[in-house]
């Protein structure tokens, strides 16, 4: 193996990790062609395959799983030293890899990257959206140094802060505004809409209104908060969104917004980073710039 490369390793890991060349290629800022190269060398020089080719996506060997186990420590214990390093010189980050989840990302991103911007002059952010359960991965790997997430992610490895509490409001068609808001367990008769399999969101919004998995198979699924409200506005059913994502999603709706008087859904967001990184220092930094850049958005929309 004296062949194998540090950066095939870490496209070896983007490729186990998305499952896709495509979106693998693009996490790694390469075309797709050199990616596959790079992935084809190194089975070569392994002398065994560590990926089963489908029509659209691609599976682990059983040598592949035992592998990535591996080269995920390794990349690990390599971003540990990067960040030994960058903690001993910088007095802040000059380079932020940022997680959000899809709920959060378009009402609270912009306002966050104009303070860490104004906190930090010259810092550059890079940003990575995608599910809590991905999320919690690449912050385990040190793929990324901190993600804004719905806590609590409970993983042993991973450090959680709270920033703020933030309720559930119910979105329903303009014709319905001044209909009684239901109590919780009348929703479960109702059609109602929620994200697709894999948001915490879907999981909160569930057991608020008291659905288990079988029922759960029978909501309507929507891939965004935005197509929800949209199919609201089409009159297809009712659905429960951030308060955050209210001035956004509705603007252009033919919705109404009602607020539950008790038993009120809600959740808490919070920033979740390795336990084990050198720049805890920092992160503590960059955390209390977006927990006041997150409480000054939510102040200007009350």
């Amino acid at each position: 193996m004296r062949n194998v490369t540090l950066k095939q390793l870490r496209y070896f890991e983007a490729l186990a990790r998305d499952g896709r060349f495509r979106r693998a290629a693009e996490a790694c800022a390469i075309s797709q062609p050199a990616l596959s190269m790079q992935i084809k060398e190194l089975e070569e020089e392994l002398g065994s395959s560590l990926f089963e080719r489908g029509a659209k996506e691609v599976r682990l060997t059983a040598f592949g799983q035992l592998f990535a186990l591996r080269v995920r420590d390794i990349l690990r214990s390599v971003d540990e030293l990067s960040d030994l390093a960058r903690a001993s010189r910088e007095q802040f980050l000059a380079r932020l890899r940022l997680g959000v989840i899809p709920t959060i990302a378009p009402y609270l991103l912009p306002a966050i990257i104009r303070e860490l911007n104004t906190a930090f002059e010259g810092i550059q952010i890079e940003i990575r959206e995608t599910q809590t359960a991905k999320l919690s991965q690449e912050i385990a790997q040190g793929g990324l140094d901190l993600a804004i997430v719905a806590l609590p992610v409970s993983e042993p490895s991973i450090s959680e802060m709270r920033l703020f509490d933030e309720e559930f409001v119910l979105v329903r068609h303009r014709d319905d505004r001044n209909k009684p808001v239901p109590e919780p367990d009348a929703l479960r008769e109702m059609r109602l809409l929620l994200l697709e399999e894999g948001h915490c969101f879907r999981d909160q919004a569930l057991s608020f209104c008291n659905i288990g998995p079988a029922r759960a198979r029978e909501v309507m699924e929507g891939s965004s908060l935005s197509t929800l409200v949209q199919m609201v506005s089409a009159g297809i059913g009712i659905t429960l969104i951030p308060d955050m994502a209210v001035g956004i999603e509705t603007r252009s709706a033919d919705v109404s917004i009602c607020r539950f008087s008790s038993s009120r859904p809600s959740r808490t967001i919070g920033v979740i980073w390795r336990k084990s990184t050198p720049l805890v220092r920092q992160i503590l930094q960059v955390s209390e710039v977006i927990k006041a850049a997150a409480e000054s958005l939510r102040q200007s929309q009350a």
